[in-house]
């Protein structure tokens, strides 16, 4: 059985396209372009599966079109349609740096105390700065000035947080 923090959220299932089993996949990493791997995982019912790729090709920057093997028809690509993407963690390739979407589940320490701050629940890219959502609401910029280390096999994150930052997020 796959557990949530043996994989990492790369996107979801948009619409089936055509007849013959091929369904949208609307990504916010490509890592499954970059690193070789054979299957995406695939929340469905709270389950998380792993769907062998057959064949995929690119729509556009975001949006790549996929046929998972045993998906033959339209009516069962639109039975995956909403369903969230994952990839493996254990495949990410560790030597490059980790995409801003793996690192959900991230614990976030402050560097000068050595203090957990929390652990990242979300990214919000929504505005023109990224922020780690935290799993108990606060926003924290995901800024590199303010990012001293990222240690995967830790699953951590060392951050210099200026001063005050914390009591505004527990004041909003």
């Amino acid at each position: 059985m796959i557990k949530q923090e043996e994989v990492y959220k790369i996107g979801r299932l948009g619409k089936a396209h055509g007849v013959k089993g091929e369904v949208s996949l609307q990504f916010d990493d490509d890592i499954f372009d970059r690193v070789e791997c054979d299957y995406l995982v695939l929340d469905v019912d709270g389950i998380l599966v792993p769907f062998f790729i057959e064949e995929y090709r690119f729509r556009s920057d975001s949006v790549a079109l996929v046929k998972f093997e045993d998906v033959d028809t339209q009516q069962r690509a639109s039975e995956l349609t909403g369903c969230d993407v994952y990839f493996p963690r254990s495949l990410a390739d560790e030597d490059d740096s980790p995409s801003i979407s793996m690192l959900v589940g991230f614990d976030l320490v402050e560097a000068n105390e050595g203090r957990l701050i929390g652990r990242i629940a979300a990214i919000d890219d929504t505005t023109a700065n990224l922020l780690f959502e935290l799993e108990d609401g606060q926003l924290i910029p995901a800024n590199d000035d303010l990012i001293v280390s990222i240690n995967p096999a830790d699953r951590t994150i060392l951050m210099h947080l200026p001063e005050g930052l914390l009591d505004l997020n527990a004041n909003a």
